[in-house]
């Protein structure tokens, strides 16, 4: 609920030691409100950054955590995920394209309670100079540019989701604030993104000087790396380019060596924050992330879909142990479809529910390689392109029976070769709908067929044509706005799809 993400944090400062259990601080939001009275130290702003990453790991009250919302978002619309007998109708909905504003999963207020801590760390932390003489301003343009860059993230997925929303850039702190305000356009937003992300790039840091800090709070690559993924989304290819090379020249990340299977999914997967990783929500032991009931077999609600394994990775029937080492025993357990990337502690065994705190990736290395070569082919560069996506494959053993060899000078087959390899790359990760819908519009929704064909895969028989029908409008590509918000703010005007 817009209205209600007003922040009620008033900290407990009791600072604990620095990266505790691979954490910046191990510091939660209390109940209170913050306002100015609150802002006297650097203790007090650095509690509140601290809040915005603590709020990517849990959730408000009665709402989704940040993860697994990115999850429904990122996968239910796409062709990957299968409902199973403990789907949610809800979900079914989803999945079918019978999309509601009574449907909670188009409930955004767990990012908009994100997005107003960080507004609120933007408006209220440079007081502190004049209040605490201890504090730089190094370390309050630091403070800043993790703000800024966050906000600019979880708008980024909020803009693709919706499509229009509400734009909101300053604090709410008590309910005497609180303030109706319409939806802004989808360009309005995405400018401001861009806004925040390259003043947020001008004051990152390029290390925190641990392993934990540099994968679980924004870097100066971290925000290359988002500043990649809006401009492929606006199709502005240079510039895409441009924030890729930043992070490769680095040469600080890599793709992790595929040669033992166990090996790239124990370090990737189960550790975590590897060379690879560039941001990652930093689940742990006192704070596990929600797929375990998700995705166990016994009480699962999704599963990966039968092409998954019948298509987009395959099987060598000839020499069966001859394997995409990111398909079976890592993205998914192919003798029942589990969903096995957050769940598997190894290959074949389970974790048990306590440890589930498996990481979620935003962002790694073989995002920026093949963003990268998405732009590049786009820009007539196809071998290059076709360079970038090998190396990914070849990383992943990848079967030539997924090979589709294209010419370096057909962009359409490159195009289509590209989104297939970051199928395999990325099953499960929050992707697949977004890779898909940005390929679809592209040059004006030319390439809107790879919605309308998935459906045969993913909706029931008796509900296709309605769902194809629905897809060839191309409003009906984001979510309503939740009837809550609807009701409760009259500046708010529903989707056009949805009205």
């Amino acid at each position: 609920m817009l209205r209600k993400t007003f922040i009620t944090l008033s900290f407990g400062l009791v600072i604990v030691s620095l990266f505790s259990c691979k954490k910046w601080l191990d510091l939660q939001p209390q109940d209170g409100i913050t306002g100015a009275e609150f802002w006297k130290t650097k203790e007090q702003v650095q509690g509140a950054v601290v809040g915005i990453y603590a709020s990517l790991l849990g959730s408000p009250t009665n709402s989704r955590p940040l993860a697994e919302h990115l999850f429904l978002w990122g996968e239910l619309r796409a062709d990957m995920v299968s409902a199973t007998t403990s789907t949610t109708n809800e979900e079914i909905d989803v999945i079918n394209v019978n999309i509601l504003p009574t449907n909670s999963i188009a409930n955004w207020r767990t990012i908009y309670q994100t997005i107003n801590y960080c507004n609120t760390v933007i408006d209220f932390a440079p007081g502190v100079l004049a209040q605490d003489a201890t504090f730089t301003q190094a370390a309050l343009n630091q403070y800043l540019s993790e703000a800024k860059a966050l906000r600019g993230l979880m708008y980024f997925y909020l803009v693709r989701t919706f499509g229009e929303v509400p734009l909101k850039l300053q604090a709410t702190s008590s309910d005497q604030q609180l303030i109706q305000i319409p939806k802004s356009n989808a360009d309005t937003v995405l400018n401001q993104i861009e806004k925040d992300l390259n003043e947020a790039e001008a004051n990152a840091v390029f290390t925190f000087g641990n392993q934990a800090s540099d994968k679980g709070r924004i870097t100066r690559y971290t925000i290359n790396a988002i500043q990649a993924d809006v401009y492929l989304w606006r199709e502005k290819y240079n510039e895409c380019v441009t924030a890729c090379n930043k992070v490769i020249n680095a040469n600080k990340f890599g793709l992790i060596d595929g040669t033992s299977s166990g090996a790239w999914f124990n370090i990737l997967y189960v550790n975590g924050n590897s060379n690879e990783g560039i941001f990652e929500l930093q689940f742990d032991r006192q704070k596990i992330n929600s797929f375990y009931t998700m995705l166990t077999t016994s009480r699962r609600r999704f599963q990966a879909s039968p092409i998954v394994m019948d298509e987009i990775y395959t099987v060598d029937f000839i020499d069966p142990d001859k394997k995409d080492i990111r398909g079976d025993g890592a993205s998914v357990r192919a003798t029942d479809n589990t969903i096995w990337k957050y769940i598997g502690i190894t290959s074949t065994t389970s974790r048990a529910q306590e440890e589930s705190y498996a990481h979620w990736i935003i962002y790694r290395y073989a995002d920026i390689l093949l963003m990268k070569a998405e732009a590049l082919n786009q820009l007539g560069s196809g071998q290059e392109a076709l360079d970038l996506v090998y190396a990914v494959r070849n990383r992943a053993r990848a079967l030539d029976a997924t090979d589709l060899n294209p010419p370096a000078s057909d962009k359409s087959a490159v195009a289509d070769f590209i989104l297939q390899e970051r199928a395999r790359e990325f099953a499960f990760e929050g992707k697949r709908w977004f890779d898909l819908l940005r390929n679809a519009r592209r040059n004006d929704y030319q390439q809107l067929d790879l919605l309308l064909s998935m459906v045969a895969t993913t909706v029931p028989p008796d509900r296709q044509q309605s769902a194809i029908t629905k897809f060839r409008d191309k409003n009906s590509h984001y979510l309503p706005v939740y009837f809550y918000e609807i009701q409760t703010d009259p500046a708010l005007v529903q989707n056009p799809f949805y009205r």
